[in-house]
């Protein structure tokens, strides 16, 4: 279990240049960043490529890589998502498929009932739709990254944008129907 205090004391440690931080980090954000990845890998078909152990690792390098300065362990989450989403699609676009019809990647938002219909959108189209709402509203677009691809709570999306909870739920729930229109479009 990963006490959120002692994390987010490493993050700002090892920003500070503390390079023993980072070998403390890994190990007590590794099983949440594993989680996560399984959330992404759930929906992958079974002849997807990537794994959920490579996802996290490729994720974990790029974070490590990066010029970001933490702000606690709610903001390294929402990074490391955006990481693993943005390598997924990465992944997609490298296997040459094209962008309607192929089924190399497969990503539903379920969970979200965002689809609307029967038919699951592919990451592709995932990605298409949110660059539009992002062009519209970058806060809900984030919100949106951060719940269904985060897998953060309410709690933790207002801690990591500094907005409350309540207007997480209600963007949340504004950015579903939009995106379930939009999607339901490009089909």
């Amino acid at each position: 279990m990963e006490d959120v205090s002692a994390v987010t004391q490493l993050l700002k440690d090892w920003r500070s240049g503390n390079e023993k931080a980072l070998s403390e980090l890994m190990p007590m954000v590794h099983d949440t960043l594993r989680n996560l990845a399984g959330k992404y890998m759930q929906s992958e078909n079974a002849g997807h490529t990537l794994q959920a152990t490579a996802l996290v690792n490729e994720a974990y390098l790029k974070l490590v890589d990066s010029e970001v300065t933490w702000q606690n362990r709610a903001h390294f989450l929402a990074i490391a998502a955006k990481s693993m989403r943005n390598i997924l699609i990465d992944h997609a676009r490298s296997k040459g498929r094209q962008k309607r019809g192929g089924n190399d990647v497969l990503v539903t938002l379920h969970e979200a009932n965002v689809a609307g219909n029967n038919a699951t959108p592919d990451l592709l189209d995932i990605e298409e739709v949110l660059n539009q709402l992002a062009a519209l509203d970058p806060r809900k677009s984030e919100i949106v990254e951060l719940s269904f691809f985060g897998g953060m709570t309410y709690d933790e999306i207002a801690e990591a944008l500094n907005i409350s909870a309540a207007t997480v739920d209600r963007e949340l729930r504004f950015s579903k129907a939009w995106l379930q229109r939009a999607l339901n479009e490009l089909n």
